[in-house]
């Protein structure tokens, strides 16, 4: 989302009002948590907290309990992804309204997140006003989803989308493979040839893929196939 801002439509009374009286954001990425503040700062939001990361935006959420969080759902370099800090904020607060985004809309890790208990989704590049229309949405105690990621869902529980182990990539398939071997990130990208960060990216994209919480998740299903990797 660019830092533009856009003229606030948020509901002003009921629930909506309690819950713009602070709002979470949690991105690793400095310029999406700006263009956040302003936009939720132009709505009349009385508190924006933010947070680079899952532990920290976990943090911050159990101390300030706001009733919106917006959270990315891939972070670099990290063990942990927004599903978990999603889970783990519907545990100790079951009313927080989540809108969750992302740069892709696989709709195996858009689905992970509803069933984990974000209420909406939407592009990390989307235009300012659905962004905006997603907020206005989620805040006011609906769910929102854009049509072309729902329809993607749809289709993905009729099992006319591939699984998601059959749409990893070549690569994603042979550090996988090495992960259930037992292999650490370095290991692996000594055996690949390739950068610690290319490895840490290509983990974090299969977290995302896979619906993997965390990277023992990750090793569950690396070893799901008769006990072996796959």
């Amino acid at each position: 989302m660019s830092a533009a801002r856009a003229s606030a439509d948020w509901p002003a009374g009921g629930d909506g009002a309690a819950i713009l009286d602070a709002v979470l954001i949690v991105d690793d990425h400095p310029v999406v948590r700006r263009g956040f503040r302003h936009l939720a700062e132009d709505a009349g939001v009385r508190a924006v907290h933010e947070a680079a990361d899952v532990v920290s935006g976990y943090r911050t959420f159990h101390r300030h309990r706001p009733g919106l969080v917006v959270t990315d759902l891939g972070f670099r370099d990290q063990g942990l992804s927004g599903l978990s800090l999603i889970r783990r904020v519907r545990a100790l607060e079951p009313a927080t309204r989540i809108l969750a985004f992302s740069m892709h809309d696989d709709p195996v890790i858009v689905a992970r997140a509803i069933e984990g208990g974000a209420h909406g989704f939407v592009l990390k590049d989307t235009a300012v006003t659905r962004f905006h229309e997603a907020l206005a949405a989620v805040s006011a105690g609906h769910s929102y989803l854009p049509h072309e990621v729902a329809t993607k869902i749809a289709m993905l529980n009729a099992g006319l989308l591939d699984s998601p182990l059959a749409r990893l990539t070549a690569r994603e398939v042979q550090v996988l493979s090495l992960l259930g071997a037992g292999k650490s990130n370095e290991a692996i990208a000594d055996s690949l040839s390739m950068s610690h960060r290319s490895v840490s990216a290509i983990v974090s994209g299969m977290k995302q893929k896979l619906g993997a919480g965390s990277l023992a998740d990750l090793l569950r299903i690396a070893l799901s196939r008769d006990g072996r990797p796959v």
